[in-house]
């Protein structure tokens, strides 16, 4: 075996550390992030403490004056029947639509999830719902409520059943607002859980048919599991945006018949644009704000249990 010797200078050369990208944190590279920051301090902290500002003061908009009111406008809130029928609406319709979502979302999904011309032109269908404006949408289901002329209205009577006027009865009302919002924003939902289930490795399905599992086997053993996460994600998406119903029940039924379908955002533009008591639509704001989180924490963590488990 040959011995090497180094010299000195080779020595140090060997022990010297490579230059380049500085291992450790360098505060500069936080002005990559600064312009973020910046907007999410405007745009959404300082908007949400002004709210809670604002909800505790009576404010006069005539005259352009305020007062602070403490806790007052939260304590008439909560005496409110018309605000707790709104609370009560708000709560129906997210039950109504969210488990909705999430089952016709994934059995579309399913059905679609296919490479041939058939399935993309269904996906086309059902996503190109979820493009179109509030307003046209309501027009379109508008025409299909009409008691007496109505698409829905003429299948009943060539069924020889009476029509029945969703809009007006208080009763249906609400449940013809969640039909319209699930035909409209069901495409969503269907294209999460397509993206989920085409990271799915093929190669799990085929050593599960090797072991001559059923079809059910397979989506409980290996589809559910690979899609918990999207789950996740589109039930909370769903209950933060239903919460926020606002459009569909202003166009279609303007929160009636006898407020039987009147929900939380449409009372906070009545009380803050329409009444100008911007103090009180505040403090509802807050409540909505309040209830959406709670809602949303909830099911992040049990669903994260589940995931863990």
């Amino acid at each position: 075996m040959t011995d090497v010797t180094l010299s000195p200078g080779k020595a140090v050369a060997a022990v010297k550390r490579p230059t380049g990208a500085s291992i450790g944190p360098r505060w500069s590279n936080a002005l990559f992030v600064a312009p973020y920051l910046v907007f999410y301090l405007v745009l959404l902290v300082y908007p949400l403490f002004k709210g809670i500002w604002m909800s505790m003061l009576q404010s006069d908009m005539f005259d352009d004056t305020s007062k602070f009111a403490g806790l007052a406008n939260y304590h008439r809130l909560f005496n409110d029947k018309i605000f707790i029928g709104t609370v009560w609406n708000t709560f129906l319709f997210v039950l109504m639509t969210v488990p909705v979502f999430v089952a016709i979302g994934l059995l579309l999904a399913l059905a679609l999830n296919r490479g041939d011309r058939t399935a993309a032109a269904l996906r086309a269908i059902f996503f190109g719902t979820s493009v179109l404006s509030v307003t046209i949408v309501t027009i379109i289901w508008k025409m299909m409520y009409m008691p007496g002329n109505g698409a829905i209205a003429s299948i009943f009577k060539v069924l020889g059943l009476q029509p029945v006027a969703f809009i007006t009865s208080s009763s249906l009302a609400l449940v013809a607002i969640a039909i319209c919002t699930i035909w409209w924003i069901i495409g969503l939902p269907m294209m999460l859980f397509l993206a989920a289930l085409q990271q799915i490795p093929g190669e799990l399905y085929e050593a599960a048919a090797l072991d001559n599992a059923s079809r059910w086997r397979s989506f409980w053993s290996i589809t559910m599991p690979s899609i918990r996460r999207t789950m996740l994600v589109v039930v909370i998406y769903e209950i933060v945006a239903q919460f926020q119903l606002f459009g569909q029940a202003q166009l279609l039924t303007q929160g009636g018949p006898n407020n039987a379908s009147r929900p939380i955002v449409q009372f906070i533009y009545e009380q803050g644009f329409r009444s100008w008591n911007l103090g009180y639509a505040a403090a509802a704001s807050e409540i909505l704000f309040l209830i959406m989180a709670v809602a949303a924490l909830a099911q992040f963590f049990v669903s994260r249990k589940r995931v863990e488990e």
